[in-house]
């Protein structure tokens, strides 16, 4: 555990896989699905407009220009569920073009419904309706075939990133993909160094795919930790039921076949709504929070003179470090950086103001920059420090299932904090309770649930286990 010697720790700390780290796409995919919502809606527009001028030789015909309104909000609710804009359609216009019409055609059929049922038929002229819908599937498939070329010639063909793990497994390769060697980069799945952990996660940070092709031995330690790191994971290999396969692919160029065993906890939806949660909570705190921000600085200050914050370093998402921020309760000599030593009831290393912040859970409430940062969630299993023990023992090395509860974002709250299990892990149990919540958490996450955390994060703010 020495962070300072090891081959391990040395490049870990080093930054040598700097080169094989990914750029973030994800963003970049965004921005493309949002631009092609805006296109699409003028297109949609613009064909039911020449719809009415050539039927009835007027330009954006209030009638026409009803229907289209109409069909706007339907269209774009369907295409948004059946993967219109999703990944695969940027790279694949044939299924963009196909799941778009598809969209239009139901948006009509539901708008004909609409209209009968209201009796507001006569509002609308078939014809010109009709050849609006007929402009509009051609101008969405035209859009669809000029996608890939946009996206070849600005991103060089690139709408994912595809990592591959050489570990002296069967050749496989991938278009547009990067290889790397395990040995090379001294990655071993059977390793709970955190160093090589934190190392391995930042070469996976931004991955859309990584497979693994290495020995059968390895195969279960490699699905164990792509899972979690909590990204979509193949391995490549004959179907093995111990390896949990959720799916099989196969690549025939390759005369390969992978199995599918993580896929990451939350989809591209789900993280983009828990991310808007996020945002949204914090920023509302540290707005309304912000008086007891000013006051609990100036009492630490002023209590002895040291700085106001406590930055320690954590475990996060995909095992990667990060630098979690907490109003410092502890004295400035016997601040404990690693986390060797738990926090006991009457700790003598604890300030007068840091017994009142630490009892009332105000010394957390800075990772709440951290939630704006980007490194922690609202809600999720809380981050631990690294030298942190239960019953003398590491706390992976009292369940090998730790890790996995870092295939989602730390959170500030969690499942585990509002069922009591909080404060020193003296004992195994005290970390197996809270492991439990954690993966009982990431197996049932919802938004709702989220929301539920929050709310009963406030009726234990204060509690016997917070020291």
């Amino acid at each position: 555990m020495n962070k300072q010697t090891g081959p391990l720790s040395e490049v870990a700390q080093s930054g040598e896989s700097k080169d094989i780290i990914a750029p973030s796409l994800e963003r970049r995919r965004l921005r493309a699905y949002a631009l092609l919502l805006l296109v699409d809606a003028a297109l949609l527009n613009l064909a039911f407009a020449t719809a009415g001028l050539l039927y009835e030789g007027l330009w954006w015909h209030p009638r026409n220009m009803l229907a289209v309104q109409t069909i706007l909000p339907i269209y774009f609710t369907i295409a948004l569920y059946n993967e219109s804009y999703g990944g695969r359609a940027l790279g694949d216009w044939v299924f963009a073009a196909k799941q778009a019409l598809v969209a239009l055609l139901i948006s009509a059929a539901l708008l004909n419904f609409v209209a009968f049922y209201t009796k507001s038929n006569a509002q609308f002229s078939r014809v010109s309706v009709t050849l609006g819908l007929i402009l509009a599937g051609i101008a969405l498939v035209m859009m669809r075939r000029l996608v890939p070329m946009v996206i070849e010639k600005f991103w060089d063909g690139r709408t994912r990133n595809h990592l591959i793990i050489a570990d002296e497994g069967p050749d496989f390769s991938l278009p547009k993909s990067i290889t790397i060697s395990a040995a090379e980069y001294e990655l071993d799945p059977t390793s709970h160094d955190p160093f090589m952990l934190d190392r391995l996660g930042r070469m996976l940070q931004n991955q859309d795919k990584v497979v693994v092709s290495c020995p059968r031995e390895r195969r279960q330690a490699w699905a164990f930790v792509l899972k979690s790191a909590g990204v979509f994971g193949e391995i490549v290999s004959e179907p093995a039921h111990e390896l949990g396969a959720t799916d099989v692919n196969r690549y025939e160029a390759q005369g390969r076949t992978t199995m599918v065993i993580s896929t990451g906890p939350l989809n591209l939806r789900s993280r983009i709504s828990k991310r808007l949660f996020d945002i949204a909570i914090a920023g509302t705190a540290l707005a309304i929070l912000s008086p007891i921000f000013v006051f609990t600085a100036l009492k630490i200050k002023l209590d002895d003179g040291g700085p106001i914050l406590f930055v320690q370093r954590r475990l996060g998402r995909g095992n990667q470090f990060f630098n979690m921020l907490k109003f410092r309760s502890m004295k400035i000599d016997q601040n404990d950086a690693n986390g060797d030593q738990s926090t006991g009831r009457e700790d003598d290393r604890i300030t007068t103001i840091g017994k009142f912040i630490r009892r009332t859970s105000i010394d957390e409430l800075p990772q709440l920059i951290n939630v704006l940062r980007g490194d922690m969630s609202i809600v999720g299993p809380r981050p631990h420090a690294l030298g942190s023990r239960a019953n003398n023992k590491y706390f992976w090395e009292v369940d090998a299932q730790y890790w996995a509860r870092h295939c989602l974002k730390p959170g500030l709250t969690g499942l585990a904090q509002v069922r009591g299990h909080r404060g020193a892990t003296e004992v195994e149990k005290d970390l197996t309770d809270r492991l439990q919540s954690d993966l009982e958490y990431i197996s049932g996450w919802s938004l709702r649930r989220d929301l539920e955390i929050v709310l009963q994060t406030v009726l234990v703010l204060k509690h016997d286990n917070a020291y």
